[in-house]
């Protein structure tokens, strides 16, 4: 199935999570995404999680699908190079902080039409990564027990993912301005804006303002409403959710307490199809619920809250959800070979374009298109690529 980036083009110049995540998009879609390391790879080419070889799990499931690019950087004619391939395609995203030869204004002066998009750490150029942003946009502080004292970070970079899909955003939003006014755009996108955004569109900030004080943590309760994890009678734990007045109903019902919380209502003259109301009495529910949930295992508990259509989840290890996939149980994950033989797991494109999750990509190996890249966009002889070998530019 043909993507609908097919034929556009795109040099990215950018390492870690955000940018080359953007760039993955963009190829999952159809672009052809150019990437460009120094020789012998950037500082995220060797990065944990690693196989038994030592070659980056991490780096090659971020970057599959993408042509590699390997030149130095450090050299005048490497660095020609390079900003002929940017003014060639047309489209840059990078995270480049202090090259002057990478500057928006010298390189629109070889294209004016460049549309750049650029990833940093804050707006004012210093550095930034997620676990530094996530500090300090306060949600450590609300994590955790309600014993905690000590704010407590995640394991996921949300920032860095969320600010990926602005970038493949960005170029996408410059490429239709340009389509129709013949202007290109120098973008940027900082982590600590993406992260303080994300926490003020959900009400976050504005809580804090009107409450003077920072929220409670309440462990695994979800806040603001009713959501808990459950015990059942085989060791297993299952989260269970209720945001609607259907869901509350549908959960009522299929562990027969009804009765009980109808009773609960009239005496705590509370009315539990109100969100606010089943969070305040989180604690009293969840013991009423209890019960249920470790008189069962845990596949009876999944087979009759499936029934009643309970939103729920199990808690799975990774190891299950590799199983699973081993198993045909996830279409949006794919094998990968990594350069040694060892077998690694990526995803395709979590869009799906007529039921169509598309191709995951090929694995990338560092600077195995240069030469094919280098011939042709920017049309070099074979002569003159073996020239740029034998000068060590490439």
């Amino acid at each position: 199935m043909s993507r609908p980036l097919a034929g556009l083009q795109v040099v990215e110049c950018a390492s870690f999570v955000a940018g080359p995540t953007g760039g993955m998009t963009l190829a999952q879609l159809g672009a052809s995404v150019i990437r460009i390391d120094p020789l012998g790879g950037g500082s995220d080419h060797l990065r944990w999680p690693v196989d038994r070889a030592g070659d980056s799990f991490y780096w090659a499931s971020l970057n599959k699908g993408k042509r590699s690019v390997a030149v130095d950087m450090r050299s005048d004619e490497g660095r020609a190079l390079v900003t002929d391939l940017i003014a060639a395609t047309g489209v840059l995203v990078d995270n480049v902080v202090g090259r002057r030869w990478m500057a928006p204004e010298t390189l629109r002066a070889k294209r004016a039409d460049l549309i750049h998009v650029r990833v940093q750490g804050y707006p004012d150029g210093r550095p930034a990564v997620d676990y530094t942003v996530n500090a300090e946009v306060g949600i450590p502080q609300i994590t955790g027990t309600e014993e905690g004292a000590a704010p407590v970070n995640h394991v996921l970079p949300a920032w860095d993912l969320v600010t990926g899909l602005s970038v493949s955003t960005a170029v996408l939003a410059a490429l239709y301005a340009r389509s129709t006014t013949g202007e290109g755009a120098f973008v940027e996108l900082a982590l600590s804006d993406v992260a303080l955004a994300g926490v003020a569109n959900l009400g976050w900030l504005s809580e804090a303002a009107e409450r003077g004080t920072e929220r409670p943590r309440h462990g695994n309760h979800v806040y603001g409403s009713f959501g808990v994890d459950f015990a059942c009678s085989d060791g297993q734990r299952v989260m269970v959710v209720a945001l609607t007045p259907g869901q509350w109903s549908a959960l009522t019902s299929v562990t027969g307490t009804g009765e009980v919380f109808a009773a609960l209502e009239q005496a705590l003259e509370a009315d539990l199809t109100s969100e606010s109301e089943r969070y305040r009495l989180r604690d009293t529910i969840a013991a009423v619920l209890k019960p249920w949930f470790l008189a069962r295992d845990s596949k009876t508990v999944s087979d009759e809250l499936d029934t009643a259509r309970v939103l729920w989840g199990r808690y799975q290890g990774m190891t299950d959800v590799v199983a699973a996939h081993r198993t045909g149980g996830h279409a949006v994950l794919a094998d990968l070979e990594m350069p040694d033989g060892t077998s690694a797991i990526t995803a395709r494109s979590p869009l799906r374009f007529d039921g169509d999750h598309g191709d995951a990509g090929a694995t990338p190996v560092l600077g195995r298109e240069t030469d094919e890249v280098l011939s042709e966009v920017l049309g070099l002889s074979p002569a003159e690529l073996g020239g740029l070998h034998d000068r060590g530019v490439v």
